[in-house]
């Protein structure tokens, strides 16, 4: 299964009304699969689309759904954020990033995960830098192809961090259990 257009995707956002824009969407799943498995479409819906509805959007909201938790499950690096095309202006793609890492951070909060410091090291930064591209710009100083350059960095970074995150996220996201006479299992 292949991940479905983001120009596609935008536009049924558009034409549904949507709280946000694909990028952040995006990310706000990622994060909440990352954090947690019972996270659905439903409450993704809730998320994304005023009252939960999202009209003609509904058919590619899934298929993006689908695709992202096979994605990520897979554990192969397949995973990609749902950006702009290379066509795009640079700035453009890079807005895109930082609100995807943006809806990323809202999809790690909605879950009952500890504070990120209080995680694995590895996670933690991951978190920390993810934080940082929330504010991700194309420098007026840099070339075009060195802007380009950064941002590929960039998008392959959080790529990368994003399956790394739901790799060592995964303890976390399995219910816990209590042992016969005492509190719940220590997942350290």
């Amino acid at each position: 299964m292949s991940a479905p257009s983001h120009r596609d995707l935008a536009r049924l956002l558009e034409d549904s009304r949507a709280l946000t824009e694909v990028p952040e969407a995006h990310g706000t799943l990622v994060g909440a699969l990352c954090a947690g498995e019972s996270f659905g479409l439903r409450e993704w819906f809730d998320e994304v689309f005023p009252e939960g509805r999202p009209g003609a959007a509904q058919r590619g909201m899934q298929e993006l759904y689908r695709w992202t938790r096979e994605a990520l499950a897979a554990g192969e690096l397949r995973f990609a954020p749902m950006l702009p095309d290379d066509d795009a202006p640079v700035a453009e793609r890079a807005q895109a990033l930082g609100e995807f890492c943006q809806g990323l951070l809202y999809g790690l909060g909605t879950s009952a995960l500890p504070d990120p410091e209080a995680l694995p090291t590895q996670v933690a930064e991951i978190v920390r830098d993810i934080g940082a591209i929330t504010n991700v710009g194309v420098d007026p100083e840099e070339s075009e192809e060195e802007s380009e350059q950064a941002y590929a960095e960039l998008v392959e970074f959080v790529r990368v961090g994003v399956q790394l995150l739901f790799d060592e996220l995964a303890p976390y996201r399995q219910p816990q259990t209590a042992a016969p006479d005492g509190p719940p299992a220590s997942l350290h």
